[in-house]
């Protein structure tokens, strides 16, 4: 098992936090199963206010679904990749409930501007491939812009909506995600009927304008009388170009892929850049 000497500089040894847990401020709510904090911000990416309102927001989620959702920002993950840095903290940080150490870790690095979601237990269950790249999709364009506290309480809202669906009957996944997230699809489909119908407000106009132009079945009015006599005329066949491809057929194919950790642990998540 790694050390987090070397990833984290000695600052995250499990008793230096039990410590600093002791005399936490609101803004460092701790985890059912490790003591730990559920918002561990080492990147600085949220004011104390916010950083307070996403612990009691992941602490009220957790707490409820028995899973825990967990937020992790770093300046660099010092050569590790994204996912193996995020299970790593997860399984030696000591989060999870019950015998599966159920929960949902998120990974902010800054230098890569990677993220990374690690997932482990019921969180694997909950949250498949197909589920976490929908989450991602609605979270990375907040990051993009820098709206951090945005981001990490749209993750946390959609892991809940993910976990009610996945105890309440099958999963979200491939063949069964949500339709309109936040209301997002129903604003654009908003937006392209409205441009639509202006485009055939502005289309009719411009239509009207042209009332001196008519539609001519041939090129002869554009022709000088008697400047242009044809002696032959004929249709030449050349060639023929046909291109074929083969068309790509979508996998149909849903759930989680997993692997283990360094610890031993089996995990599933995946990452991307934002």
């Amino acid at each position: 098992m790694r050390t987090w000497n070397k990833k984290l500089s000695g600052i995250f040894l499990v008793p230096i936090l039990a410590v600093l847990c002791l005399f936490a401020s609101p803004m460092l709510p701790v985890s059912a199963a490790g003591g730990l904090p559920r918002v561990v911000d080492m990147a600085g990416l949220l004011s104390d206010s916010e950083g307070s309102d996403l612990s009691d927001m992941l602490d009220e989620i957790s707490e409820r679904q028995q899973v825990d959702i967990v937020v992790v920002t770093a300046d660099s993950l010092e050569g590790y990749s994204v996912v193996s840095y995020a299970d790593d903290f997860y399984d030696e940080n000591g989060y999870g409930f019950g015998e599966e150490r159920d929960g949902i870790l998120l990974l902010i690095s800054m230098e890569e501007r990677e993220w990374g979601i690690s997932t482990t237990g019921y969180g694997i269950t909950a949250i498949t491939d197909a589920g976490r790249e929908y989450i991602s999709e609605v979270f990375v364009a907040d990051l993009s812009a820098g709206d951090y506290a945005a981001a990490f309480t749209d993750y946390a809202q959609l892991c809940d909506a993910f976990i009610t669906q996945a105890r309440n009957g099958e999963p979200y996944d491939i063949d069964n995600l949500p339709q309109e997230p936040f209301g997002f699809a129903g604003s654009l489909a908003a937006a392209l009927v409205t441009a639509f119908i202006l485009s055939l407000i502005v289309t009719g106009i411009m239509r009207g304008q042209l009332k001196t132009v008519q539609s001519q079945s041939a090129a002869d009015s554009y022709i000088k009388q008697g400047s242009m006599q044809l002696t032959k005329k004929n249709d030449l066949f050349l060639y023929r170009h046909v291109d074929r491809r083969k068309k790509e057929e979508k996998s149909s194919s849903g759930g989680s892929r997993t692997h283990t950790s360094s610890s031993g642990t089996t995990h599933g998540g995946g990452s991307g850049n934002f």
